[in-house]
């Protein structure tokens, strides 16, 4: 009976194959210790020497590290083991003997040599469970919004501007500069219900294009059809910071809903975290214990959160020691200070509007601050989360572009969601990464993507 690791306490006291690689062993001469993995789970095989062929025996001293191999055997409990559960094996197979020395032994490592086999350190442990842990706050994150009304919404990737500006964004030549499509080429004419026939056209290239920072202002144009939506993708920043929060390529979750408001906007973040956690910790128990995670902060994460002003914030870090500014933005430094003095995540609404973008709502009793908030981290871990209440007025908004000293031609499209039924509207982003690393209690998000991009590195 073909199983997996996963599955094995079904199977108690039955033969079962389980298909996989060897990440340890060792023996005794007469008592062989096959340490087993299949991507489910590890577990123990033990095969005697006097219960097996000479041939299999043979097969088992050759045996070298992340070998893949198919091992059959009877499960059994084994309260001393990880797992629980161990196997008598009976039979043994080599799927592809691995070479001799396997990169990463059981020494330290250093972190470049680690990010430098990043396609072989993935199979340790630890990092199988980071990955585990974050396939589950991406599905617990799909589920929340699909049981509350949102619907996933693609939003592009490459764009002709940005929501924030264009200095922190990777440009490329769209098709080059020059370049053009020759007449006689053939481009689709679309019509309104998505049909139509081919027709010729001439075409100019050397148009500007960038990589997406978020997908913030299409998914604004979703909402005008769908009510509410959410995309979740890769998005880019060409940042040069070399942080333990930043990354140059990583996931981002953004979210909108019409008719919902600054205060409603904040209830929805404050939900979809206590449901991430809450998974995580029902889900994934096994995981953080590899991880040697403590969970007791992450029990704390319940509503209601923290909820400060950015005045409040600012007034409480200058208590704490922090030279920061009445009306400044908060640096990453304020942030760890902040969240190592609360055991629960906190909301810091209220910006001053010069320091935040363009498209934010300002607050109806002061107009010098908008409608936004961040939620931070506890632990010492920041910022996991940006949201604001949007600019639904078109003079407005037309007006804070101008403010911002960005063109607004790039942004025609986006004024025409303020011309054509226009509602109060708002939204959030999250950075995955980053909540990966909290929920895991990872120092670096490196370790969070299977292979991060950062300021000095791309490969492998």
């Amino acid at each position: 009976m073909i199983t997996t690791v996963s599955q094995v306490r079904e199977h108690i006291g039955q033969e079962v194959e389980l298909q996989g690689w060897c990440y340890n062993f060792r023996s005794s001469g007469k008592i062989f210790f096959l340490q087993f993995r299949d991507g489910t789970g590890r577990v123990q095989v033990v095969f005697s020497k006097s219960e097996i062929s000479s041939d299999q025996w043979d097969l088992l001293d050759q045996l070298r590290l992340e070998s893949s191999v198919i091992v059959r055997g009877i499960v059994k409990a084994e309260p001393r083991a990880p797992s629980g559960f161990e196997l008598q094996g009976v039979s043994f197979k080599i799927v592809q003997l691995a070479q001799e020395g396997y990169p990463i032994g059981k020494k330290e490592h250093g972190p470049e040599f680690l990010l430098d086999n990043r396609h072989l350190w993935l199979r340790a442990e630890s990092q199988w469970a980071v990955q585990r842990v974050r396939d589950r706050i991406i599905t617990s994150t799909y589920e929340w919004f699909h049981e509350n009304g949102f619907i996933k919404f693609d939003t592009p990737i490459l764009t002709p501007t940005s929501c924030e500006g264009t200095t922190e964004l990777f440009e490329m030549d769209y098709f080059g500069e020059g370049e053009k499509v020759e007449q006689g080429d053939e481009v689709e004419k679309v019509g309104p219900l998505g049909k139509g026939e081919p027709e010729k056209v001439e075409t100019s290239g050397g148009t500007k294009a960038y990589l997406a920072q978020s997908g913030q202002l299409y998914l604004e144009a979703g909402i005008m059809s769908l009510g509410r939506a959410f995309d979740f993708g890769p998005v880019f920043r060409a940042e040069k910071s070399k942080t333990r929060r930043h990354l140059t390529e990583f996931w981002m979750m953004d979210a909108e809903a019409a008719y919902v408001e600054h205060e409603g906007n904040m209830a929805i973040q404050e939900a979809l975290i206590c449901r991430i956690v809450a998974d995580v910790l029902a889900q994934c128990a096994y995981e953080l214990k590899v991880l040697e995670r403590d969970i007791e902060p992450l029990k704390k994460v319940q509503a209601p959160f923290v909820h400060l002003t950015h005045e409040e914030a600012t007034k409480k870090l200058r208590e704490l020691g922090s030279d920061i500014g009445e009306r400044a933005d908060l640096g990453a430094d304020d942030e760890t200070l902040l969240t190592q003095h609360y055991d629960r995540p906190i909301f810091i609404e209220k910006y001053p509007a010069e320091v935040k973008a363009f498209y934010m709502k300002r607050d109806p009793h002061d107009d010098t601050r908008v409608l936004n908030n961040d939620l931070l981290a506890p632990e010492g871990y920041g910022e996991i989360i940006g949201g604001s209440q949007r600019e639904d007025d078109y003079e407005t908004l037309l007006k804070r572009i101008h403010d911002h000293g960005l063109d607004p031609k790039p942004f025609d499209w986006y004024l025409d969601l303020r011309r054509y039924g226009s509602v109060p509207h708002s939204g959030f982003g999250y950075g995955l990464e980053r909540i990966v690393a909290w929920t895991c209690g990872l120092h670096h998000v490196r370790e969070t993507i299977p292979f991060p991009r950062l300021v000095n590195r791309i490969n492998p």
